[in-house]
């Protein structure tokens, strides 16, 4: 074993190698016998390897990469009397066996590491310290432990593959190696320390056009692309603040250092949406991408408690399926793939003779299709895997209210509790807590549309989920876009009467400068905002109308674009817009449109009655009881298992009907709550509160789960729920770490956070108070201290193309265990001291850019379908506080506004300004109380 650890110190991927003394011996690498490569049997254990051969014969010899059409290898080797590693270049042909021929490539003067083919199989870069002297440098000074020296020599170098024409790529003072190459390109990923670290960085095949790629304290290295360079692959060491970081940057300025610990990560090409994809704790390397790009080979000693054995292992892209491969006594490692996927190269002491520690170089075939021979020690990430690709398949019909998908989501986690052993925490001894939910939406008997003297069909309007209800009856006012925005020196109803009368406006934005982003065609094309302003300026009835705006001047040739399909009538939240909405076909338009744009009297009539369906949703619930000696109060652990369906006005591509698998949001965090009711099942005698954990449903729809559970609950209730831990997207932890939103709600969350994430090493930024658009925000209302769990934001939020595929399983298992151990961590020894935190809100007011009053919405809104907008909490300090505004009132009117919904105050705000008072109106245990407010400065939601 000691001769395995020795080798892999000697050998462990483009790095410096352990030297002995300075040589100028060629000493060609040793082949085997003439004819053809011994075949050497792997062991029964070694299921994906077959027909394995010897392809070298003493020496040290390693890293070897294949060309890429599949009948070479690049390698390092270095035999007796040789000081360091020489680069030589092998013919194999891995289907007859014939024995390797060998040719050397690097001159035999200094160091060389590291050596690729470029594209073309021409050409290849290596890495060498021969600019420094012919010499070996010096070995590094082990008295420190085992450290690798980062000789300021290194540079990259391109040569002929025969080793002619050598050219140096890299001339930047210090280290840099560890090159590899992008098969599509040629572009080269290397290591550096030229900007005072070890980071990663691209240049183009000739050195030119260098780019950082990493930017985080510690070690990157020994990066590979993989098939098409979408992606990268690479080992580093993340050293924490304090001690470690320390000892690692006093290394680096003597030149060294200290590879004991290194994990996998993997992102996009450019180093974006870097992840982490192991936590074995141990020394991972030489990662290598299948070529189907979903499978990450990589030697490792995770397997052996002392850290000597090195073994190749094998997981997935997602840090789940870990798997190891080779079983063999002493060092297997640098796995590389042949670019069909069918052979694979790799470096061994197998088959070494008694008393040597000789490295050689095998090929196997690669035997996909087996079942592996050992399970899976990242059992976590596998079962969080499997529980997101059910919850986000397309079968589950994005998990809205009212699908059977959601249905059969609820079924699942219901099971695992079962099987676990937990305790019904539902209604009437069942592990379902109902509550009513309205899921679809009919136009009713007498719902019409007039215009002048024409009823139009039913087929040629629709009807709008916040539409209000009744009849209206007047003249047809134009409006344009129905857009007021001083900002953008943008008022269509300018010098418009609209007061008494039924406006109609365009659908969308104009196609314009000012609104080409997509912020602004979001917010100003949205039907309800166009609602707003209609009712605000007195109309009786709104009617939309896709009739896009001829250029100025329009061109003899121009036509106007095929017409947009009408909006889906359904529910659309808490709160109508005060006035009739409809939607309706530019055909049926059409007649009356000319009368219009002339400003010519139309007269017309709206007349809306909907029929409202209610389904029970259901949040599941279960209770796990603490072991001895517990003490009062209940820790809730919660995360949302609805999502958004086929889509909708939710969504980011809401003109997309197909299925929002929402594996982010929140498969991840229903999948992570699974996990956490396992692992503290297993933990139970730690326990020193009952843990109730809560799969909210209608998150999504208004936090209407989590809000029936706090109001069922009731304020004597809530008073013993001691904290509430909720996760709401917690599958793509990244290198910037793990977002924890609440942590100023108690003032003792500090150091069990801290000490929880230290043992999971993940990073954590803690922050914020305990307001947000997540199932926590019910219970910090209700005085009950919180956390929220989340992995941040990603282009795939709200969007089908949120799947299973983006998810950092092994990532989310973290989380899990973070979220686990603060649980245990509750231990009565510090009781929690809820805290009100005295700040502005960034998403107290949802999507407030200028003023902001400080509330906090209640998005299942008052009882009995009353109009207003029901207060779950106010924030210290801010202006509805200031106003005396309380939880539990219903601000009905604003300034001159009537407030009917969330979406109405958002308008209010986003058309007042800082500083701005003026008198507001709230119910009050049924009594209308006014009061005077100054709105504050708003911050952009984050």
């Amino acid at each position: 074993m000691k001769r395995a650890l020795l080798s892999f110190l000697a050998l462990v991927s483009c790095a410096t190698p352990s030297n002995t003394s300075p040589s100028t011996s060629e000493t060609a690498a040793s082949s085997g016998p003439a004819g053809t490569a011994p075949q050497v049997p792997a062991l029964p254990e070694e299921v994906r390897l077959a027909d394995l051969r010897q392809m070298t014969f003493g020496g040290e010899n390693a890293e070897a990469y294949w060309s890429f059409d599949g009948k070479q290898l690049s390698l390092q080797a270095r035999h007796e009397g040789m000081g360091c590693d020489r680069i030589y270049r092998m013919a194999v042909d891995p289907t007859s066996g014939a024995a390797a021929t060998v040719t050397p490539v690097s001159s035999g003067q200094g160091a060389t590491t590291c050596a690729h083919f470029l594209p073309g199989d021409q050409a290849v870069i290596y890495a060498s310290t021969h600019l420094g002297g012919e010499a070996c440098p010096p070995k590094p000074d082990h008295s420190m432990g085992y450290v690798w020296a980062l000789y300021d020599t290194y540079d990259i170098f391109k040569s002929n593959a025969d080793g002619s024409g050598l050219t140096r790529l890299t001339e930047t003072p210090g280290y840099d190696a560890e090159g590899t190459v992008c098969g599509k390109d040629g572009s080269i990923i290397f290591t550096s320390v030229r900007d005072g670290d070890l980071e990663l960085y691209r240049m183009d095949r000739d050195g030119k056009n260098v780019k950082r790629l990493t930017h985080t304290p510690g070690y990157d290295g020994g990066a590979f692309f993989n098939a098409d360079c979408s992606k990268i692959v690479w080992r580093a060491s993340r050293p924490q603040a304090g001690k470690a970081l320390d000892d690692y940057q006093g290394l680096l300025k003597r030149g060294l250092v200290r590879p004991t610990k290194l994990e996998l990560y993997v992102a996009n090409a450019d180093g974006s949406e870097a992840k982490q994809i192991t936590w074995l704790n141990g020394a991972a390397f030489a990662p290598f991408f299948h070529p189907n790009g979903r499978r990450i080979l990589f030697a490792s000693n995770h397997g052996d408690p002392k850290g000597r054995e090195f073994d190749i292992w094998a997981v997935d892209v997602d840090g789940s399926n870990l798997e190891r491969i080779t079983y063999a006594p002493g060092f297997d490692g640098f796995p590389m793939f042949s670019p069909d996927g069918k052979w694979l190269a790799f470096s061994s002491n197998r088959a070494t003779a008694q008393g040597k520690s000789d490295t050689n170089l095998f090929i196997a075939r690669w035997v996909d299709d087996v079942k592996p021979a050992s399970g899976a020690p990242s059992a976590a990430a596998d079962r969080i895997r499997e529980d997101v690709s059910f919850l986000a398949a397309p079968a589950q019909e994005g998990r809205g209210i009212g699908t059977k998908g959601i249905e059969a989501a609820g079924g699942l986690i219901e099971t695992r509790f079962q099987e676990l052993g937990l305790t019904p925490a539902g209604d009437t001894g069942t592990f379902r807590q109902a509550f009513p939910v309205t899921t679809a939406v009919q136009p009713g008997a007498g719902t019409q549309v007039r215009l002048g003297k024409t009823v139009l069909p039913a087929d040629a309007y629709t009807v709008l989920g916040f539409s209000g209800q009744g009849q209206a009856q007047g003249a047809l006012v134009f409006a344009g876009y129905g857009i007021v925005e001083p900002s953008l020196k943008v008022d269509d109803y300018a010098k418009l009467s609209v007061k008494g009368k039924i406006v109609v406006v365009r659908r969308f934005v104009p196609d314009a400068p000012e609104f080409s982003d997509t912020d602004k065609q979001r917010r100003f094309g949205d039907l309800r905002y166009k609602a707003w302003q209609a009712a605000q300026r007195g109309a009786k009835a709104l009617i939309v109308v896709d009739w896009p705006q001829a250029p100025t001047p329009a061109p003899k040739e121009w036509r106007m674009p095929p017409e947009a399909t009408l909006p889906v009538l359904h529910p659309e939240g808490v709160g109508d817009a005060g006035l009739p909405v409809v939607v309706v076909k530019r055909a049926a338009m059409e007649p009356v449109m000319g009368s219009l744009l002339a400003r010519k009297r139309v007269d017309a009539q709206v007349d809306v009655k909907l029929e409202f369906e209610q389904r029970a949703a259901f949040n599941v619930a279960a209770v796990l009881e603490a072991g001895e000696g517990k003490l009062p109060g209940l820790v809730v652990v919660g995360a949302h298992y609805d999502h958004l369906g086929f889509g909708g006005r939710g969504s980011l591509m809401p003109d997309r009907h197909e299925a929002h698998g929402g594996a982010d949001d929140n498969a991840s965090g229903v999948a992570a709550l699974l996990e956490i009711a396992r692992t503290l099942k297993e933990r139970r005698a730690a326990l020193k509160h009952d843990v109730l954990f809560l799969a909210f449903s209608g998150e999504e729809t208004g936090l209407l789960g989590s809000t029936h559970f706090t109001r069922q609950r009731g304020d004597a209730g809530m008073k013993q729920v001691t904290a509430m831990l909720n996760l709401d997207m917690v599958g793509r932890l990244r290198s910037g770490g793990l977002s924890v939103l609440g942590a100023e709600s108690a003032t003792e969350w500090g150091p069990l956070l801290a000490r929880a994430c230290d043992e999971a090493r993940v990073t954590c930024n803690p922050s914020g108070d305990g307001y947000g658009p997540s199932d926590h925000s019910p219970f910090y209302a209700a005085g009950v201290p919180v956390l929220h769990f989340f992995t941040g934001t990603h282009s795939d939020y709200h969007k089908p193309t949120d799947t299973v595929e983006g998810i950092n399983a092994v990532g989310t298992a973290q989380v899990a265990r973070i979220v686990s151990a603060v649980t245990v961590g509750l231990d009565g020894a510090t009781a929690l001291t809820y805290r009100k935190v005295p700040s502005p809100a960034p998403r107290g007011d949802l999507r407030s850019f200028n003023a902001s009053l400080g509330t906090v919405p209640d998005y299942a809104g008052p009882p009995n379908g009353q109009k207003g907008m029901l207060l779950a909490g106010v924030r210290a300090g801010g202006a509805a506080d200031q106003a005396g505004m309380l939880r539990g009132d219903i601000l009905v009117r604003l300034g001159k506004h009537v407030i009917g919904g969330v979406e109405d105050l958002m308008f209010v705000l986003n058309s007042s300004k800082p500083g701005e008072t003026v008198e507001a109106r709230v119910l009050r245990e049924g009594k209308e109380v006014p009061l005077e407010v100054t709105f504050q400065e708003s911050k952009r939601p984050r």
